[in-house]
């Protein structure tokens, strides 16, 4: 009889219990795993449920599964499951001592899952999310002005700088935000960060004390899940739809903390949050006292109509964390990110982001700042939704011609991604699905990953920003083939 453990989602908790079946001894190598029907009814779990814990159990090698027969205990266990208690050099292993954070990370958040750089494989059709287009980027331009700060730093540059980053970028920042997406701040309200995780980090740490109730958006962000699950907070799932959150069903939650959304682009699902609704969302926040903490990731980025200005803009009250990152708009290697904390919550950020790393690098933030003042960043993003305008016209039209009424395209209207969703096609059917399409040189990603459960039909992110025109047709056309043999 398996026991699950109430840490985290209960696909993680069954994958757990299976897990340490395993490794125990308890499920034999090479042995056939219970059917998933028979698991799931002893539990009192969905089918979908156990079939992801089976998923991430064949995914790190503790299982195998066969076609047509079921899944089976592997034959040997992955290396670092081996040793019956021996290191390599022969010591006895000893269970860490961590503090109850720590416990908190080990136990409900997946190995290795708190990682944002997707595993590269050469596939020449690469539908990868999360990442802008590297061929639209003005590097000549970076480089030049990356070069000339480089050539002009003092040694008063050279020494500490204040942890809520540098003058010149947080005053191009406050003037740039004011005009694309309508923030309304001061320079000194800004604190730069390392990328927009550090920023979601700082703010679940100030915020949320373990048992707070925080609300997430189900869908949702993992960037977000992972902080509150690592700071012992008790997350509570809203759906969204079209038009975002759906705000009406936060009054059943009770008391609350924070709420995390992504109002401009909600990941990964693609809807807006609509005027009425974030209204909305701002009286609730401001009845209930809690933060809401807005992640603006790309919301630069719209197509039907002019870019949405952000939450921020509409907060009277001070309830809005506002969270940006240069990563869609440059690149993830920058590692640059902000926050635009309420005037009653800067002290306290700047203090937190000085604990964790005294600063963020000073040569990269002059050069941004400069490429800020000078108008290479809005030329840039002006001609960057241009492309993305054009690749999305592509995707979209390939999709019609190639998928028709077998695929619903979700999420159109803002960012660089979009997902599919297969009605007549099971979740569980992705594995076959992405495994059909890589061997037609076609990378495809599921978006099961940001579901507290399971989704009940296939659904996939398709990121179209590195692709150009004719790549996505071609890309979408494998994808209905590999759809015809699934």
């Amino acid at each position: 009889m398996l026991a699950l453990d109430d840490e985290g989602p209960l696909h993680r908790q069954t994958y757990r219990a299976l897990r340490g079946a395993i490794l125990e001894g308890r499920l034999r190598p090479d042995t056939r795993m219970p059917s998933s029907r028979s698991l799931a009814k002893e539990l009192g779990l969905s089918r979908n449920t156990v079939l992801q814990a089976f998923d991430q159990l064949v995914a790190e090698g503790y299982a195998t599964a066969r076609e047509g027969a079921g899944t089976f205990v592997a034959g040997s266990l992955p290396s670092r499951a081996h040793g019956g208690g021996k290191t390599e050099q022969g010591g006895k292993v000893e269970s860490a001592r961590l503090s109850a954070l720590g416990r908190r990370i080990q136990t409900r958040i997946p190995p290795g899952a708190a990682s944002w750089s997707l595993r590269r494989e050469p596939l020449r059709f690469d539908f990868r999310y999360g990442e802008p287009g590297y061929a639209d980027l003005p590097l000549n331009t970076w480089t030049r002005l990356l070069g000339r700060r480089a050539r002009r730093l003092s040694v008063r540059r050279l020494a500490y700088q204040p942890p809520g980053g540098a003058a010149e970028l947080r005053e191009a920042l406050a003037d740039y935000l004011a005009r694309a997406r309508g923030v309304v701040c001061e320079p000194e309200q800004i604190l730069i960060t390392q990328g927009s995780q550090q920023a979601i980090d700082l703010c679940v740490r100030l915020l949320v004390d373990p048992g707070d109730t925080v609300v997430l958006e189900e869908p949702h962000y993992t960037g977000f899940s992972f902080c509150l699950a690592a700071a012992g907070a008790d997350i509570s799932h809203v759906p969204v739809d079209e038009d975002g959150l759906r705000v009406e069903e936060l009054d059943s939650i009770g008391e609350a903390s924070l709420a995390c959304v992504t109002p401009s682009h909600q990941f990964p699902a693609g809807g807006v949050l609509s005027l009425p609704r974030r209204l909305a969302l701002l009286d609730w926040a401001e009845r209930s006292g809690a933060y809401l903490l807005e992640d603006d990731y790309d919301g630069e980025f719209r197509y039907d109509s002019r870019p949405l200005e952000c939450l921020q803009s509409l907060d009277r009250d001070g309830r809005v964390v506002y969270v940006g990152t240069a990563s869609k708009i440059l690149f993830p290697a920058l590692r640059i990110g902000w926050v635009v904390a309420p005037p009653a919550l800067v002290r306290s950020f700047h203090d937190a982001k000085a604990i964790t790393d005294t600063g963020t690098a000073s040569l990269e933030q002059l050069a941004f700042a400069d490429f800020i003042r000078e108008g290479h960043l809005e030329r840039h993003v002006r001609r960057a939704r241009q492309r993305h305008a054009s690749r999305r016209s592509a995707l979209l039209e390939a999709v019609e011609a190639e998928l028709g009424d077998r695929a619903d395209v979700i999420g159109t209207g803002a960012g660089i991604h979009v997902v599919l969703r297969f009605e007549s096609l099971p979740a569980l059917d992705v594995g076959r699905l992405r495994r059909a399409c890589r061997e037609r040189d076609v990378g495809v990603y599921p978006v099961a990953p940001f579901y507290a459960q399971a989704p009940e039909h296939a659904e996939l992110l398709l990121g179209y920003a590195s692709l150009d025109e004719e790549e996505i047709r071609t890309g979408i056309g494998r994808l209905r083939e590999a759809l015809d043999t699934v």
